[in-house]
């Protein structure tokens, strides 16, 4: 893990150093284009950068910002354009049960601007959530605006926590480094329990949730 993050952390780095606040953006857009590409590694630095004069508080959150609607829209028109039709027909092996398209539905009819603004500011689901929202056509100006609000207010935080860090960064990496193993191990048990839940909910384990009845 530690050589992993090392690595991503390097690449990050680079991006930002050799593209500035356009590589901000680049990078905040592999994301919340469905890429895992951790924000948390992405707005500290920028964050840290911040400390040292290079860039600017505001502006840094505002590309991060910029970054997530914009890979928020491939997301988004991938899901609306052709999500629906895959997952009908494949979903099940992509661990999606079929009852689920339908709740989408439902719910980003109801609850979908809410939705993608709360989403936006909670790990790992804040990469994933422009693509159900475009599947259950959520309303696009809507999207926009509470995925710009909610991106931007996730890409302040993290820069401000950047920022004081400073130049305390290097020094807190051993206190990280200490629980890899352990952080390592939940994330292996969590994914074998998510995958195998997965599988019963569309049926190939047996014991699949019924289709919502209208």
């Amino acid at each position: 893990m530690d050589k992993l993050i090392s690595a991503v952390t390097a690449w990050v780095v680079g991006v930002i150093a050799a593209l500035g606040y356009g590589g901000i953006v680049i990078l905040m857009a592999i994301e919340s284009a469905c890429v895992p590409l951790p924000s948390e590694i992405t707005m500290p630095f920028a964050g840290y950068l911040v400390s040292t004069g290079r860039f600017a508080l505001q502006t840094t959150a505002v590309a991060g910002a910029i970054g997530c609607l914009l890979g928020s829209y491939v997301a988004y028109f991938v899901g609306a354009s052709g999500g629906r039709w895959f997952l009908e027909r494949y979903g099940r092996y992509v661990l999606i049960a079929p009852h689920e398209i339908e709740l989408a539905d439902w719910f980003f009819e109801r609850w979908g601007s809410a939705t993608v603004f709360w989403a936006r500011l909670l790990p790992v689901v804040r990469t994933f959530i422009a693509f159900p929202a475009g599947v259950a056509r959520m309303r696009l100006l809507p999207f926009t605006i509470y995925t710009l609000i909610g991106s931007y207010l996730w890409c302040l935080g993290l820069t401000y926590a950047g920022r004081q860090l400073g130049r305390h960064w290097q020094a807190l990496g051993p206190y990280f480094h200490r629980f890899d193993s352990v952080i390592g191990g939940l994330l292996v048990a969590g994914g074998i329990y998510f995958v195998y839940r997965r599988l019963r909910s569309v049926g190939i384990l047996g014991g699949a949730i019924p289709a919502r009845q209208d």
